[in-house]
């Protein structure tokens, strides 16, 4: 099918409003992206692919995701597409290669953007059906030396995209022209990423605010006889039910010596009353995600030994979240907090001091062996180098991580004194640093053990 431009059609919507993209300005935030990305790349071309459908078995797909960096660029979230970024091309900078519009398919499937739509809704200059790669391709390759492409998990994309390169190289010889290059986008995609905008901290923010709702949820209602499930069913409806795609990650409803186990999500157990539930859960709204861990009393307050465990924790993550600000080092927020839980766990007789020789052994790593933050944003593990230059990178004002400080105590660990024997906790909130020094997006979210107990006691 041939392209169609989609200039006047723009100009139509922006002063119509026919455009779904438009009213709240999401248009001219991806194409904002879409411009300072194109002056990073210059005079190069370069091609994303959408994510491809995943099988669950046999013929039922899973829930279809986007790739984040191509919803970042483009905006567009279905399946089958690719996006064409080419500065100054006089053929269009901005081109769509997406699935057509289909009557048949569109009864099965729901309805597509199609040509008309990929210009008018997201702003592409050109748009084509997908089959037209092979055509339209090789006259954006054949004039430029450099293209990015991110190989990656797509192979048939993969090998498509390297038979056009392939094919616009052989003519060089005669032409002067054509790639003699292929660099990878994702790096440059990742540092925009990295610094979160108003809109995307909008996102998040309501992502968070939905987070909460789960998590006091879960506090109030979990009661020794219920089955993790149980919990994991209430936390996945206060996600649906306020806007919420859904989890933005496997949740993690981790009762009694499951908690011990980092990625548990079998979430299958029969919780007792007074032991710990660790829920590790966050939703994803607007492809934003958030990422809270609570650990709590089932429908009790905490023993003794409980108390004194998640005390130790609590206080080391208030290490690590007071050190964050800018000019900080990424490792920094994890041996501020490293050095409180190992204080803590010497003291609890969990390894043995003195503190430096227990730091620098690692020998807490039987009890802590994670590291205390990551990166947050469109992927819950979000994009952004950690080491700038060989070193620890400096954190900047709008970058958002985690601080997520644990102490896991496996239930036939001998070695530990036998009241913490079988017990899990993390305490995880997500901050925002601030060119005075942090914002804590996720302080609503109860985690001191008065907060707790007001909602777990019965």
């Amino acid at each position: 099918m041939p392209a169609r431009d989609g200039r006047k059609r723009r100009a139509q919507a922006a002063s119509g409003g026919v455009s779904a993209a438009n009213p709240n300005g999401r248009a001219e935030i991806f194409r904002q992206r879409r411009a300072r990305f194109m002056a990073e790349i210059g005079a190069a071309a370069a091609i994303l692919p959408s994510a491809p459908v995943a099988v669950r078995s046999n013929d039922v797909e899973f829930g279809y995701r986007q790739d984040s960096d191509f919803y970042y660029l483009t905006g567009f979230a279905e399946p089958q597409s690719l996006a064409l970024f080419a500065p100054g091309h006089k053929d269009g900078e901005f081109v769509l290669f997406v699935r057509p519009r289909d009557r048949e398919r569109e009864t099965w499937t729901g309805r597509r953007a199609g040509v008309e739509g990929a210009m008018l809704d997201y702003g592409a200059d050109k748009a084509y059906v997908v089959d037209e790669i092979d055509r339209v391709l090789p006259r954006y390759l054949e004039v430029v030396e450099r293209v990015y492409y991110p190989l990656g998990n797509n192979e048939r994309m993969n090998a498509r995209v390297l038979e056009l390169m392939r094919g616009a190289q052989v003519m060089r010889p005669r032409t002067g022209a054509g790639p003699v290059a292929m660099l990878d986008p994702r790096e440059l995609i990742h540092e925009a990423r990295l610094k979160k905008r108003p809109e995307e901290l909008d996102a998040m923010r309501r992502a968070i605010a939905i987070s909460c709702e789960a998590h006091r949820a879960a506090m109030r209602r979990a009661r020794g006889g219920m089955m993790e499930w149980e919990i994991e069913a209430l936390v996945d409806y206060a996600f649906r039910s306020r806007g919420a795609a859904g989890p933005s990650y496997p949740s993690i409803i981790a009762s009694g010596p499951n908690a011990a186990i980092l990625h548990y999500i079998q979430n299958d157990r029969q919780m007792r009353s007074g032991e710990l539930l660790l829920i590790d859960a966050g939703c994803e709204y607007d492809f934003y995600a958030s990422d809270v861990t609570r650990t709590f009393p089932v429908g009790a307050r905490f023993n003794s030994a409980q108390r004194a465990l998640y005390s130790v924790v609590l206080e080391a993550q208030r290490g690590g979240i007071e050190s964050i600000k800018p000019g900080v080092r990424f490792d920094e927020v994890h041996e501020a907090a490293l050095r409180v839980l190992v204080a803590g766990m010497i003291d609890l007789g969990l390894v043995k001091g003195p503190l430096d020789a227990a730091v620098t052994s690692g020998a807490y790593g039987r009890y802590y062996m994670h590291r205390t933050s990551h990166w947050l944003g469109m992927d819950v593990h979000d994009v952004g180098l950690y080491r700038v230059g060989g070193s620890s990178r400096v954190l900047e004002p709008s970058m958002v991580l985690t601080v997520e400080p644990g102490i896991y105590v496996s239930p036939d660990d001998d070695d530990a004194p036998e009241p913490l024997r079988g017990v899990g906790i993390r305490i995880e909130d997500d901050v925002l640093v601030t060119p005075e020094g942090r914002e804590v997006l996720t302080a609503a979210i109860p985690k001191t053990i008065d907060e707790i107990e007001a909602l777990t006691a019965p």
